[in-house]
């Protein structure tokens, strides 16, 4: 009886982790789709490059808060440090550092659109857990 107990318990933890999984990734497309709405709902050009800095620096300090709790895996840590490059990428994208040529003024709206579907493409490419990603979502609302 027990060993079905314990069978059970083992099989609803993971039909239960599987949306919740989903869930995480999903806040974190949300908090960039945000953005964007945020930047295309401003005139100023000066103001949508802002917005767009604080919410790369915003999610880059919870993701090094993240990778530096030591409450996460070392799988974690090499799907954090992917998805810190890819969001620098798109910081340096911003700023035209690091041999990248900056957004123009009227290609911030498309930058933003850009930045979302990227970094929901990295969601999906990276492998992150859902302890890790609930981390980033706390830490991420937290700093904003």
């Amino acid at each position: 009886m027990q060993i079905r107990i314990a069978f059970g318990s083992i099989i609803m933890m993971f039909v239960l982790a599987l949306p919740s999984n989903a869930d995480g990734k999903g806040e974190l497309q949300k908090y960039f789709s945000d953005t964007a709405n945020k930047v295309k709902s401003t005139e100023n050009a000066s103001e949508k490059r802002k917005i767009l800095s604080e919410s790369f620096q915003s999610m880059s300090e919870a993701l090094d808060k993240v990778q530096n709790s030591g409450m996460i895996s070392k799988v974690d840590r090499i799907g954090i440090n992917r998805f810190k490059a890819t969001l620098q990428e798109k910081r340096d994208e911003l700023a035209g550092s690091n041999g990248y040529e900056r957004v123009s003024d009227k290609d911030l709206n498309a930058f933003s659109d850009y930045v979302v579907q990227d970094m929901e493409q990295a969601a999906e490419m990276v492998t992150i857990s859902l302890v890790a990603l609930l981390l980033i979502i706390i830490l991420v609302v937290l700093i904003v």
